[in-house]
């Protein structure tokens, strides 16, 4: 496959913001590919694609797999793997911040709701106390609203953004 200038920019360029974002850069670059390509694309295509060691690409497809963001298609007579994501950028946003909610976001109010609950808690200061719950409340806060903003539709999700951005400049401007 070969790629138009405009598609290598957008690949190489979601690569450099994968490894900010604590992604792999090839694991970022595949997905992108994966995203543009009209069609599934087996890993030797990846591959010759992006000049990328077959070996990695397919440790970054279990990688991509792992976060759900990709899924194996085959096609009849072929007993290759081809692989495929989806093209609705509003799901893609939802797998992976459901991903991240789980592998990072949960663990933490799981580890602060058991410091609350231990008899070690009543032990430390004051205030390492009502950090620790200050810090509880405010997690299970954005929780409950990340849960929320999951539910709705995108439609309706870019509409509360909207509504956020109407009102985060009236409550500006009534500071002022």
């Amino acid at each position: 496959m070969e790629l138009k200038p405009i598609a290598q920019k957008f690949i190489l360029h979601w690569g450099e913001m994968g490894s900010k974002w604590g992604v792999n850069r090839t694991v970022a670059q595949i997905h992108a590919l994966l995203f543009l390509a009209e069609k599934p694309l087996n890993a030797e295509e990846i591959s010759a694609t992006l000049n990328i060691a077959r070996s990695n690409v397919s440790n970054s497809l279990k990688e991509l797999q792992s976060w759900h963001l990709i899924h194996v298609v085959h096609h009849m007579g072929d007993r290759r793997d081809y692989f495929e994501t989806s093209k609705d950028v509003w799901a893609l946003v939802r797998a992976i911040f459901t991903e991240r909610k789980e592998r990072e976001f949960d663990p933490t109010v799981l580890m602060l709701q058991e410091c609350v609950d231990s008899d070690d808690f009543k032990q430390e200061d004051a205030e390492v106390q009502k950090r620790i719950q200050d810090t509880l409340v405010l997690m299970k806060t954005m929780n409950s609203w990340a849960d929320e903003m999951l539910r709705l539709s995108p439609e309706t999700l870019l509409k509360v953004m909207k509504l956020g951005a109407k009102i985060q400049k009236l409550i500006r401007s009534d500071a002022k």
